[in-house]
């Protein structure tokens, strides 16, 4: 039990230290002012945009009112689909800018060294930085959701609860598990824009993998499919929670801290 207390303490400590470096950062908010602006621009073009929803509902109704009969149409539905795919989009652009100091500015700072040959455990440190950049991301996009939950309020008939918080989950486990990898991929050198550019190459490889999912046929397209973190991501935004595609993306962030964790202890021991 003490061991364990030890532990938590540490990562605590940790996480409070990464946390205040972002909130005290004027790129941090800098990046959320940026995924803000960006995030309200897409929702309005969703919404009100002569392609947009609303348009389109007014041209549904102009065709019933015609005598036609059309599929139905769900717009909450349709709007949380859309809307969550554009902020997964544009997380991947802002998950890299994130995930580039984490280790690369310890290095900057001489303080690697001290954390690679301190008793607290490797993937402890990794822990604790991962939880603190996933609480700044969380935080950049909660006013988004706090928006779209105003406007899906007055929404007939009422929106499931449900169908918003699958898909912020989706969303929060998609920016963890690149964020995971980021900061291992930040562990691997001490030039931020090196780190973010890696990172940057993961993320488009992990689009190329969602392209060749949807294109291979066979075996291999299913493999592809069931390793695609978008495909998966898709899933939450469609309101389905499956336990699968939360084992993946709680893989790939337990690999990625594996990866970091093994990448400090290797510093350690070039130090002795």
């Amino acid at each position: 039990m003490t061991a364990l207390r030890t532990v938590l303490g540490n990562v605590l400590a940790i996480y409070r230290r990464e946390l205040q470096s972002y909130l005290a950062s004027p790129l941090a908010y800098v990046i959320a002012a940026i995924f803000w602006l960006l995030g309200g621009f897409f929702l309005v073009v969703i919404l009100f945009s002569p392609e947009g929803l609303l348009a389109q509902v007014a041209r549904r109704d102009q065709v019933l009112q015609m005598g036609m009969t059309l599929p139905p149409l769900d717009v909450a539905y349709e709007f949380l689909q859309g809307y969550f795919g554009v902020l997964g989009s544009l997380s991947m652009f802002v998950l890299p800018i994130l995930s580039m100091g984490l280790y690369t500015e310890e290095r900057k700072q001489g303080t690697l060294e001290l954390l690679a040959t301190s008793p607290v455990m490797n993937w402890v440190v990794a822990l604790g930085k991962l939880l603190a950049v996933v609480t700044f991301y969380v935080g950049m996009v909660l006013p988004l959701m706090l928006v779209v939950a105003i406007a899906l309020g007055t929404a007939e008939p009422a929106v499931s609860p449900n169908l918003l918080l699958v898909g912020n989950l989706g969303l929060i486990l998609l920016a963890a598990s690149v964020l995971s990898l980021g900061m291992f991929l930040s562990s691997l050198t001490s030039s931020t824009v090196v780190a973010a550019i890696l990172t940057f190459a993961l993320v488009i490889f992990l689009w190329i993998v969602d392209a060749l999912a949807r294109a291979v046929p066979g075996w291999l397209g299913d493999a592809l499919n069931h390793l695609s973190m978008l495909q998966h991501f898709t899933s939450f935004t469609q309101g389905i929670l499956d336990t699968s595609s939360v084992v993946l993306f709680v893989s790939y962030g337990l690999l990625g801290l594996f990866l970091t964790a093994q990448s400090i202890e290797a510093l350690r021991f070039q130090r002795n």
